[in-house]
């Protein structure tokens, strides 16, 4: 696998509007996207640099607020990246996930237990 770029790392919060809040009101953050549907949002520096993700927490995410930084490494084909973290025997958690139209992700463990995650842009 040869990753582009690090360009993202993303937290699960309870409250997904009063992060919005206060990463861009008292962190000065600029917000670029934002999915309520998703409960999602990206957020940079006013001068660029790597985004904050913002995820909500579900049910369904493994992760709680307070209990995670992911780092997120760009990838352009993803199911092969998959194939070759499988082959150098990282874990993998779970299979691929697909945001249709818009990216493919990919959550792994390195060998302390931290998790990272693979995006391919589909747009």
């Amino acid at each position: 696998m040869k990753a582009k770029s690090m360009d993202l790392v993303w937290i699960v919060v309870k409250d997904f509007k009063k992060a919005i809040k206060f990463y861009t009101e008292i962190a000065g953050l600029k917000l670029l996207k934002v999915s309520e549907e998703h409960g999602w949002a990206e957020l940079e520096g006013h001068e660029g640099g790597a985004m904050i993700g913002i995820a909500a927490e579900k049910p369904q995410n493994p992760y709680k607020a307070g209990q995670n930084g992911c780092l997120t490494f760009s990838v352009d084909d993803i199911e092969k990246a998959q194939e070759d973290l499988q082959k150098k025997g990282v874990q993998l958690l779970g299979g691929i996930q697909e945001i249709p139209g818009h990216v493919k992700l990919l959550l792994a463990r390195d060998a302390d237990g931290n998790h990272f995650q693979l995006a391919q842009m589909l747009e």
